[in-house]
């Protein structure tokens, strides 16, 4: 049940962010770390990248949010693996791509996306 609200709830905001531009609309709010720090989160982004996204431009989306564009199969695999059964059917699987070693993976990916960015200006 919960599996279905939740992919209810995620084409809601994707038809919002279909038809609403983050970039021009006062409707989403900014960045409080970017407005504090100066520097962009690892999310930062990440609302024009789906807008762009929901529009087929995956350059644009790539050039707001690329670690969002890239991670989206693993998020959606994850979905898969949680809400709709596949971990039932594959639990090696999900151990072994949703686990402890994955936990530290992405941690360091996106501690290495975060500096990146803002050190180098990915």
């Amino acid at each position: 049940m919960y599996g279905k609200i939740l992919l209810m709830a995620g084409a809601c905001v994707l038809a919002i962010l279909y038809f609403i531009d983050p970039g021009q609309s006062g409707l989403f709010p900014r960045c409080p770390f970017l407005l504090l720090s100066g520097w962009k989160c690892p999310g930062c982004g990440s609302q024009r990248a789906v807008h762009a996204l929901t529009h087929g431009e995956l350059g644009r989306a790539l050039s707001h949010n690329a670690l969002l564009v890239m991670a989206l199969p693993y998020v959606l695999l994850g979905f898969w693996l949680e809400w709709l059964g596949g971990k039932k059917r594959y639990p090696d699987f999900a151990r072994r791509w949703f686990g402890p070693e994955a936990a530290k993976f992405w941690l360091v990916l996106v501690t290495v996306w975060w500096l990146g960015r803002n050190v180098f200006n990915w």
